[in-house]
């Protein structure tokens, strides 16, 4: 069989063309068409016209046992773009818990990259909550992190002249450790595809359990629900401008694959509008903030908040918070949704004083194609600042934790409540009324679990006609800490066919 030729950085390629070992035996296998030398991927220009080959990029990582530290074998990590669609399709860890993720970028004329992007993980597995989830934001991957990787090309290309190391981008964000569901953790495994155009749908199984099992469809429309409990479900979709038929199954004690619901419509003029208001009283350093969808059957009412499918945000993301007064959402599928408002870090909160109109969680079902008006306006209000842990992102604490916040002036006592990333309340306080300048306050709760999540939350309150009326809180997405070092990462060893465990070759293992 005649070698097939390699092009060089910089030279025009076709995507299609793929390496002659991957193929079938063909006819073209007489004259093989040239493809991209070793380390070299066929990427798209940034003109939009034609491909180049460029240094091929990976986002490499590990996914752990948050508790134990242990890799975490077969689960499933895709990369999301700066809107939350997924850009990639989904790849599994290796027995290590380690993964290689190939992600395409657009390049110039020469090769290079052309564009400066951030990426997210989607990271899920058996027996463990998703991530991003609950109370973890995922952190942003950065191109301009890239490296080129330190292991050599294949031996039989290192002497080549074409050949070039892969860049890589390897560092703490490419790191996750999953919380267990624990005794919580219970089903099957069910997997489909939606289909071209879909990617980024949030697929729910609906009806056994709330929060209900769900997954983010990847770059081709596939989707794997892990842990889905026994009985009736419904398979639902989720995303700006995608209508997709239910599907409903009765799942038993096996998995289940193959399973394509149909879509209905891709255009948004054929969904749903949403349409509410809100009002913002003593905002302190807050003037604007957002309003998203959450589905009723994912959302988490402990810790008021779930995933937020794609688009499903007023303004549309990644737009920063405008919303000042009335609000409108486009494209909704049909469905019911909890509407969350300031939900962001924007220096607001929705007002916690039950005691008046617009302060509730509010409800509503969606028909397909039909207007729906959020039934009361929002009231809003300044929220509480938190110094620490976790004022601005999720934060490491090695000690038994010191919560601190500014006071609020017209309080007379303040709600401290604790709760861990699966939503379980872990701790409860009242706090003294400050006197102005910051308010701490020790933990003195039942003891913490090393490489569990948590998150504080503080409510001010004072007494009106003899009533216990709130006045503020602490923002939703502030007050995250991880208790504990976590666990050490231990050396990983995967044995190459033939061999013994003990004559293995180590695989990577210094992830956070």
């Amino acid at each position: 069989m005649p070698e097939q030729p390699q092009l060089a950085a910089g030279a025009t390629c076709d995507p299609a063309v793929k390496p002659v070992e991957a193929t079938p035996e063909t006819e073209d296998d007489e004259d093989p068409q040239p493809i991209c030398a070793a380390g070299l991927a066929c990427e798209p220009l940034a003109s939009g016209e034609g491909h180049v080959c460029g240094t091929a990029l990976s986002i490499r990582g590990r996914v752990t046992d948050s508790a134990s530290g242990s890799g975490i074998a077969g689960a499933l990590v895709a990369a999301l773009n700066e809107l939350g669609e997924p850009v990639t399709d989904v790849v599994a860890t290796d027995g290590c818990g380690d993964y290689d993720l190939p992600v395409s970028v657009r390049r110039d004329a020469d090769g290079g990259y052309a564009v400066a992007l951030k990426w997210t993980l989607s990271v899920s597995a058996r027996d463990y909550q998703p991530f991003p989830t609950g109370l973890r934001p995922a952190l942003p991957i950065d191109l301009s992190d890239a490296e080129a990787a330190p292991e050599p090309v294949d031996e039989e290309d290192a002497d080549s002249e074409e050949a070039q190391a892969p860049d890589v981008i390897d560092n703490a964000a490419t790191h996750v450790a999953l919380v267990s569901l624990g005794g919580e953790a219970a089903g099957v495994t069910i997997a489909g595809t939606l289909g071209e155009g879909t990617a980024g749908a949030l697929v729910i199984a609906e009806g056994a359990t709330t929060p209900a099992p769900y997954a983010i469809a990847d770059a081709s429309g596939a989707f794997t629900l892990f842990n889905v409990p026994a009985g009736a479900v419904t398979i639902r979709s989720y995303r700006q401008g995608l209508e997709v038929e239910p599907v409903a199954i009765t799942v038993g004690t096996s998995d289940l694959a193959d399973v394509a619901p149909a879509v209905i419509t891709t255009d948004p003029a054929m969904l749903a509008t949403v349409t509410g208001g809100l009002n913002i009283v003593d905002s302190g350093a807050g003037s604007v903030t957002s309003v998203v969808l959450v589905p009723s059957s994912v959302y988490n009412a402990p810790l008021e908040r779930g995933p937020v499918p794609l688009g499903l945000r007023d303004p549309p993301p990644p737009a920063a918070p405008d919303v000042s007064g009335s609000f409108s959402l486009t494209g909704v599928p049909s469905g019911t949704y909890k509407v969350l408002v300031a939900f962001e870090n924007d220096f607001l909160v929705r007002d916690p004083d039950e005691g008046i109109a617009g302060t509730q969680v509010q409800e509503i079902v969606v028909e397909r194609g039909q207007a729906t008006a959020v039934p009361e306006s929002f009231k809003v209000t300044g929220a509480l600042e938190i110094v620490g842990p976790g004022k601005d992102s999720p934060e490491a604490v090695e000690a038994t934790p010191t919560f601190t916040w500014i006071d609020d002036s017209s309080e007379e006592g303040y709600d401290l409540v604790v709760f861990d990333a699966l939503g379980n309340l872990t701790w409860e306080a009242e706090v003294p009324a400050g006197n102005g300048g910051e308010v701490s306050f020790a933990y003195a709760g039942p003891e913490l679990l090393r490489g569990m999540i948590y998150q504080f939350r503080v409510t001010s309150w004072r007494m009106v006609q003899d009533q216990r009326r709130n006045i503020s809180r602490t923002e939703d997405l502030r007050g995250v800490f991880t208790y504990g070092e976590g666990p050490q990462i231990e050396e990983c060893e995967i044995p190459e066919p033939g061999e013994t465990a003990g004559a293995a070759s180590s695989s990577s293992s210094d992830g956070e």
